[in-house]
């Protein structure tokens, strides 16, 4: 009798987990390949860093966020739509929310993170985040309701000067033109900390020009349906606002965090550079999830470009260790950085270039366009923004 395939689990179907099966699909196996079987509790996989031209009806849904059903047809992929209730690590056995139990002999973290809302007192409650694509529907929602009403001024604050906050602002402020108050909150004394000092300094000025307000050095110490309270030097003000939207932090998924496995203290799992568990062999991590040093000794960021990479080696060590073949240690290749401010600006550094403005616009859509998961998805994406100009010319004549 023949032996039965392996299983191979992939819990989260993001940068990480959607990119391992797929290279995972393109690996040669000899002899029977195993069974891949990608879990997420949404049916769509999102391109996160072009969720926000959803808030300015630059791109649609189906460019954004495919659905997995559609990127995964023709390949050996199996995808379930489901929580991840439980995982037992020694009996190799994951708990689905819908009642299935799944067996594994190589395991994927890649659940990813959500965004802290208990930061604050106030925030749960009022504050909106910006990480999911029901986040961009309710956001668009609000600025629909609030441009519908009465009010002279739409008072917007934007907590965190990351990159989410950063390009948030800007097209929300663009959004919303000389009708839009918009103030940008920082608890340190610098927007983009990490960024190159070219694209912070890109960034400022855009943000300057869109009249975005930079509040450095503040902290948020409560949110109320149409207030906010910041701390200036422990001067605190109380400030009207109509929409408050949060970015800071990443929280690991709760169930990855209450796993018997070595966590940092930011609750990510500590992996060695092939990206497998440094203590529960045959478990991977990566993205969000994962504590990783790369083969150079040097801390690797928690970016959709590290998990991309990651995704790589971690199905080709996934290959090798069922192959009796020597893993890797993961090399991060550090590409750039690119911010979009705006419905037509951006900026863009790395690989010995710098750009803003339109250009940086274009490349780095071309940039994502080349990323994005599947060959299928690229050419119908690409010929619609090939052709939407044309499209746009007809529709005003």
């Amino acid at each position: 009798m023949a032996d039965a395939p392996q299983q191979i689990c992939i819990l989260g179907g993001g940068f990480g987990g959607l990119y391992t099966a797929l290279r995972l699909n393109q690996l040669p196996w000899e002899g029977s390949p195993p069974t891949i079987t990608l879990v997420d509790c949404n049916d769509r996989f999102l391109f996160l860093p072009l969720l926000y031209e959803m808030v300015t009806d630059e791109l649609q849904t189906w460019e954004v966020a495919p659905p997995y059903v559609e990127l995964l047809a023709g390949t050996a992929v199996q995808f379930r739509q489901a929580d991840v209730a439980t995982i037992d690590l020694d009996q190799q056995r994951v708990s689905l929310s819908d009642g299935i139990t799944l067996t594994y002999d190589r395991l994927v973290l890649a659940l990813g993170g959500t965004t802290p809302m208990d930061m604050a007192p106030g925030v749960t409650e009022h504050a909106l985040a910006f990480r999911t694509l029901q986040d961009a529907y309710q956001l668009k929602d609000r600025l629909r309701l609030l441009e519908a009403s009465d009010a002279e001024k739409i008072r917007v604050a934007v907590v965190g000067g990351g990159y989410s906050g950063v390009e948030l602002a800007c097209k929300v402020a663009e959004h919303l033109g000389d009708r839009g108050r918009v103030r940008l909150i920082e608890r340190t004394d610098m927007i983009l900390r990490t960024s190159p000092e070219y694209n912070r300094e890109v960034a400022q000025k855009v943000l300057s020009d869109l009249g975005v307000w930079v509040d450095l050095e503040t902290a948020v110490d409560s949110v109320t349906a149409d207030t906010i309270s910041l701390t200036f030097r422990e001067q605190t003000d109380i400030l009207p606002v109509d929409l408050v939207l949060w970015t800071v932090g990443t929280r690991v998924n709760e169930v990855m965090a209450n796993l018997p496995l070595k966590h940092n203290d930011r609750q990510q799992v500590a992996v060695q550079p092939t990206l497998e568990s440094v203590d529960r062999p045959g478990v991977y991590a990566l993205g969000d999830a994962a504590d990783c040093r790369d083969a150079e000794g040097q801390q690797v960021p928690t970016t959709a470009q590290v998990a991309l990479q990651q995704a790589d080696f971690v199905g080709w060590n996934i290959w090798a260790s069922l192959s009796d073949r020597p893993q890797l240690p993961f090399r991060y290749r550090h590409m750039g950085e690119m911010l979009t401010l705006g419905t037509s600006r951006a900026t863009l550094t790395g690989l010995g270039i710098q750009l803003d403005g339109e250009l940086a616009y274009v490349a780095r859509r071309l940039a994502y366009l080349y990323r994005m998961p599947t060959f299928n998805h690229q050419v119908r994406v690409g010929l619609n923004w090939m052709t939407k100009p044309l499209r746009d010319l007809l529709v005003t004549k």
